[in-house]
């Protein structure tokens, strides 16, 4: 299938749980450092140990990486990591953080992040579901989905954790399955309005 529909997509949203770090700096490492788009990523970690994700991913990224305040405004070009034992939303053009409840046991929750940019930014958002364990960001891509953006997931025979992405593929919500090399390539175009190759994987 060609996405032909010339609607610019400048929001994406990227989820990953365990082996999603690697996807992660791959696609941050190829994509142009003047992308119109902003991105925010949620990366299951561990609540109680510190790291240095933001740092890591900063020395690999194109676009310069941080953890944003809450309330901070939501930036082009900028690529915005959920901290650890946070939840990441979106709520008009800011980001929020807290500490509410975890989602599918953990906090940060991708189905947090893609829910709340799917009511905010409807067509325009991008979501990405990377290697991970479980369900989690499923529901949000049902919700990206339903708002008319774009849903991607990680090719499960590529994801070190296929998880995640193959229970998207199972639920059918969405566009494209892709490896992550793919994924990166994509991006751009999409940002832009251009027409993209969405593979299905076959079911």
């Amino acid at each position: 299938m060609i996405n032909q529909d010339r609607v610019v997509r400048d929001v994406v949203l990227i989820g990953a749980s365990a082996g999603g770090l690697e996807a992660i700096v791959t696609i941050l490492k190829r994509l142009p450092g003047d992308l119109a788009a902003c991105l925010g990523v949620v990366l299951h970690r561990s609540p109680t140990i510190e790291s240095q994700l933001p740092f890591l991913l900063s020395r690999r990224s194109t676009l310069p990486v941080q953890e944003p305040a809450d309330g901070e405004a939501i930036r082009s070009g900028f690529v915005y990591v959920a901290p650890r034992d946070v939840h990441l939303t979106v709520n008009g053009e800011r980001w929020r953080l807290s500490r509410g409840v975890t989602v599918h046991f953990a906090r940060p929750s991708v189905d947090s992040l893609f829910s709340s940019g799917a009511v905010q930014f409807k067509s325009r958002v991008v979501g990405i579901l990377l290697s991970g364990g479980g369900a989690d960001g499923v529901s949000g891509l049902i919700d990206i989905k339903s708002m008319s953006g774009i849903c991607i997931a990680q090719e499960p025979d590529e994801a070190l954790f296929p998880s995640m992405p193959a229970r998207a593929i199972l639920d059918d919500h969405i566009d494209a399955v892709m490896r992550v090399a793919d994924i990166a390539a994509a991006i751009p175009a999409l940002v832009a309005g251009e027409p993209v190759a969405l593979a299905r994987a076959p079911r």
